[in-house]
């Protein structure tokens, strides 16, 4: 069974909507945040920690998968949900973000990305097909086609040779993910992603040339990459509402608090980010009075939990104080109770969003969120 999408409430003051992904591995409630478990593992989490925490679906990372320790050992292992020991859903990117990320180690040609590997420098193609054919084998539930991530700042012109490659690719994707599944591949869905900088004509071109092209899902690339916020925000609230409303919208990459409320706000029903885990491991925790920095002084004698509204079992048992002296020890235990806390954080808001949209007072829910957000005591913290 592949993927199937079912709306069932939408917001009258907004654009924000609750969905049902249901996939081989499991039904995901949306809006959804998805964990980022780049090598197979959500960092410092385990994989029972993510069930605790009631996660849906996690993002694995192609490039890495491939380079390390390759698709093709994680295929003769059962696939990637057997090999990390995950029984619910997974989401593949393509690859092209890390490729994108490379810089100088990266050549774009027709056929692909030639790209030199981090790990020991040696030279790989990933080709639109290629991008597939890892995925397949890992056999995520979604797969990602392969797209050229248009850098920021980017001219008019450089953003629509981005997006037409993107969409070359997008097609090359498609035919080799029919190729695999007319070849029995049944249980996994391809995603297409949009491009166009913050160009709203180009975002409007390239989401008419995916969507004709045809995909289980539609994906907003290039936003969260140094762009003002307030150009990203006008970026999502013009392209979203004009993808396919019958079908999941997914923002790639972007992720502290208040941009997936603006972003639900705005139509987009699927998240990942980094930043959950990254900020925890540097001692940086969300609360719903705004960020945490647990290395402060002021926090050294603290018995308050991290946040107090939270109900995560590290808020209930653990003080801030004591956290602090894990983060200043350099002991491992800080990155795990900060990266657990974080997540609950995530997902809980996620919940929060969902249900406040089926009871019919988002626009309440995102005000008061928003508020205490932004202008809570510890947001300087």
């Amino acid at each position: 069974m592949s993927l199937s999408f079912e709306i069932v409430a939408k917001d009258s003051r907004s654009e924000a909507r609750a969905g049902l992904i249901t996939t081989a591995h499991g039904q995901i409630e949306t809006p959804v945040f998805m964990p980022v478990g780049t090598a197979g593992s959500v960092k410092a989490i385990t994989q029972e920690m993510l069930e605790e925490l009631d996660a849906r679906i996690i993002l694995g990372n192609t490039y890495h998968l491939y380079l390390r320790p390759g698709a093709e050992l994680i295929k003769q292992l059962g696939g990637l949900h057997r090999f990390i020991s995950w029984p619910r859903a997974i989401l593949t990117d393509s690859g092209g973000y890390q490729v994108y990320s490379l810089g100088q180690l990266r050549k774009l040609t027709e056929e692909g990305a030639v790209f030199k590997s981090h790990l020991d420098g040696s030279e790989h193609l990933l080709s639109p097909e290629k991008a597939i054919e890892i995925q397949a084998a890992l056999g995520s539930d979604i797969m990602m086609a392969l797209d050229e991530c248009t850098p920021h700042p980017a001219t008019r012109e450089q953003a629509k040779e981005s997006m037409e490659w993107t969409t070359r690719w997008a097609r090359r994707s498609r035919a080799r993910f029919d190729q695999l599944r007319s070849n029995g591949v049944h249980s996994q869905s391809l995603f297409g992603i949009v491009q166009g900088s913050i160009y709203s004509d180009l975002r409007r071109e390239s989401l008419n040339q995916i969507a004709e092209i045809g995909f289980d899902g539609y994906a907003i690339g290039g936003l969260g990459i140094g762009e003002e916020k307030q150009a990203m925000y006008d970026s999502i609230e013009f392209i979203a509402p004009l993808m396919p409303a019958d079908r999941p919208r997914y923002l790639m990459g972007v992720g502290p608090p208040e941009d997936l409320v603006e972003s639900v706000a705005r139509g987009v029903d699927m998240f990942d980010c980094v930043v959950p885990t990254r900020n925890a491991r540097n001692g940086q925790v969300f609360t719903a009075r705004g960020k945490l920095n647990i290395r402060n002084a002021r926090y050294s004698a603290d018995e308050r939990p991290l946040d107090e509204s939270c109900r995560c079992m590290v808020c209930l048992r653990y003080s801030r104080a004591y956290i602090r002296h894990l983060h200043l020890s350099s002991e491992i235990l800080s990155c795990i109770l900060c990266s657990y806390h974080n997540l609950y954080f995530y997902l809980d808001t996620m919940k929060k969003l969902r249900h406040s949209i089926l009871l019919g007072v988002f626009t309440d829910f995102r005000k008061r969120f928003l508020a205490s957000y932004k202008d809570g005591e510890e947001s300087s913290g």
